[in-house]
């Protein structure tokens, strides 16, 4: 076999009027120093400068021919080109080998071990959420965490925020995810990425339950994750921790000292103290939950965030949860298909391969994908772009990403058939008087075998995080005396969650009644709302056809549905998945307007087409 030749980084001036273009054979691989400019590595690699700037903008990456690229960044780009990068010897021998990491196969398939069996499954460390009330000490707390037990070799202190990131305890590690709060928290819930083990709620001794920390501690109940309750700034003169223990009984959530089965751990995120107890608990709460994954197969996990970075293009923090991720892995995030180029740890410390339970930036993506999407490591490029294609293909034939049977009627179609049929119900109501007899009323409805399980009771009007727990948990949303805000019933509509709202409250009994006994289902009738005629049809690329339409008659709603038709002939029927005005969206408009609009599977539209709108409507 031929030796393969290495390129190095020359001074050597070029001649003039000479471009430095593509010419003669190629370097497979190419030694680039830790910083070069555009300039430079386009004369290392032989080709044109603005032929490498669009490779960069490809990446997302604008820049100039004089901008200065990190190796990560330039490695990237290279192996785009088709180049293998790698860093000069003496600066390869730099960069610190990872600990501990796994021995990589001799095959691709080798690591990959389809059925998971009791052989393969080791533990894994604890994915912790902490989630409570604003100004409760969360990042306080987060923060004490990472002053007293930064993980082995991170004695430096953590270099860069990521999301997320592992601290160590007695040898062992735990994972902790730093979201805002309870709303990303179910947001991931909703887009279907169930990332925590354990739940967190720090609640102040001197403030008490808070309706942040109700709201907090329903969200954590509605994930079905066990329950630590930091009891936060125990320090202070005010301090009243009986008076905090009462109130979350009050609330359900019964102490271990109580006769319960919840952990209360008292500490002090400012002097420290009960931190060293709180890890214990975390790691004692780990153990019973037995944690487990195959590292010994291709990696899944949920993204912690992302950003587009100036120099260095697409950054997604990952969470594996089964499996290894390892340099060179080909994975799909939604419909984004990408190639690890690079990965690093918390510390920007470059790693070859991650284990189940860690947190990760990797390079490499074409796009910035979506916090909450689920990744996984396909064995082959073709396979990938396959799926990536098809899960494409469904984000245009829908609104939102991900879509779960919320509507009454697919709530009866998803218990049709099961043994125990337990509806969902987030209650509100107008005020503590309403809400607690409708409460315990709506509980002792049913029988052994159909029930209704209160996800959460609260006073004032519908909110988008009521919808949000809802779209988490296949729930519908009940309310007495209030209303919905305008986020909340845009948010309903898109993701298919029933809102009933009474006046009445007997009549909101019976009405629940028949429905959790299935006595009453509810009909559904085609109403035409209006007609159209298009008057120009435009393609957009990865997206499918949008037509320009006005509107002779009615109104066209964004949740409805159209047939085209052509010379009185029906050619094509679907559902509307975009409905906008000039730039933005609309949820409906009205005759004598225009608007542009696709129909899922409606891709025949031509200009002179005409549409007939309609929607379903329920039958009293």
């Amino acid at each position: 076999m031929a030796k393969e030749t290495v390129k190095t980084l020359t001074k050597e001036p070029t001649k003039a009027g000479a471009s430095p273009t593509i010419a003669g054979t190629r370097s497979k691989v190419i030694e680039v120093p830790e910083v070069v400019t555009v300039r430079d590595l386009a004369t290392l690699a032989e080709i044109s400068p603005i032929d490498l700037i669009k490779q960069l903008m490809a990446n997302g990456i604008m820049a100039n021919i004089n901008q200065p690229l990190d190796f990560d960044t330039a490695a990237i780009v290279l192996s785009d080109l088709g180049f293998e990068p790698r860093l000069p010897r003496s600066a390869d021998e730099e960069i610190p080998e990872e600990p501990a990491a796994p021995a990589e196969p001799a095959t691709a398939t080798a690591r990959f071990i389809a059925a998971e069996t009791e052989g393969n499954l080791k533990p894994r460390p604890p994915v912790v959420t902490v989630l409570g009330h604003v100004d409760h000490g969360k990042t306080s707390l987060l923060d004490a965490f990472r002053q007293t037990h930064v993980a082995s070799g991170e004695a430096g202190g953590i270099t860069q925020h990521i999301g997320a990131y592992q601290i160590e305890k007695e040898g062992k590690k735990i994972t902790f995810i730093d979201t805002p709060g309870h709303a990303a928290f179910t947001a991931m819930r909703a887009r279907g990425a169930q990332v925590t083990d354990i739940a967190i709620l720090v609640v102040a001794a001197d403030d008490g339950v808070m309706p942040q920390t109700i709201e907090a501690l329903d969200h954590a109940r509605a994930a079905h994750v066990p329950i630590i309750v930091a009891l936060n700034k125990i320090d202070k003169a005010n301090a009243q921790p009986d008076r905090v223990k009462q109130q979350l009984a009050d609330r359900g959530l019964l102490i271990e000292e109580w006769g319960g089965d919840t952990m209360l751990v008292a500490v002090s995120a400012r002097t420290h103290a009960g931190i060293e107890d709180l890890l214990s608990g975390i790691l004692l709460v780990a153990e019973d939950a037995n944690l487990r994954a195959n590292p010994d197969r291709f990696a899944t996990g949920t993204v912690i965030e992302s950003r587009m970075d100036k120099s260095r293009g697409a950054l997604a923090t990952l969470l594996i949860q089964n499996g290894t991720l390892s340099l060179g892995d080909t994975l799909v995030i939604g419909p984004i298909i990408g190639r690890i180029r690079a990965m690093e740890d918390q510390q920007g410390k470059r790693l070859k391969s991650a284990l189940p339970s860690t947190p990760v930036v990797v390079l490499g993506l074409p796009q910035v994908p979506q916090a909450g999407d689920v990744f996984q490591v396909y064995t082959d490029e073709r396979s990938a772009r396959q799926v990536a294609a098809g899960r494409a293909a469904e984000q245009r034939q829908t609104v939102s990403t991900v879509i779960r049977p919320q509507n009454l009627e697919e709530m009866f179609a998803a218990l049709e058939g099961t043994d125990l049929k337990e509806f969902n119900i987030v209650l509100k109501a107008d005020v503590q008087g309403s809400l607690q007899p409708i409460q315990t009323s709506l509980e002792r409805l049913g029988d052994e075998k159909h029930r209704i399980k209160i996800l959460r009771q609260a006073i004032g009007n519908i909110s988008e995080n009521d919808v949000n727990l809802a779209v988490a948990s296949d729930a519908m949303v009940v309310g007495f005396n209030v209303e919905a805000d305008s986020i909340a019933r845009e948010l309903a509509e898109t993701r298919h969650v029933a809102i009933r709202r009474y006046s009445i409250i007997y009549e909101l009994l019976e009405e629940m009644a028949e429905i959790v006994k299935g006595e009453v289902k509810p009909e559904f009738a085609e109403v035409q709302t209006g007609k159209g005629e298009i008057r120009a049809v435009f393609e957009i690329a990865k997206r499918g056809k949008i037509a320009g339409v006005f509107v002779t008659e009615g109104t066209v709603y964004r949740n409805g549905s159209a047939i085209v038709k052509r010379g009185g002939r029906k050619i094509g029927e679907g559902r509307l998945s975009s409905l906008k005005r000039f730039q933005d969206d609309a949820r409906e408009v009205a005759t004598g307007y225009e608007c542009g609009l696709m129909i899922d599977g409606a891709n025949d539209m031509v200009q002179g087409d005409t549409l007939e709108f309609y929607r379903k409507e329920r039958i009293k």
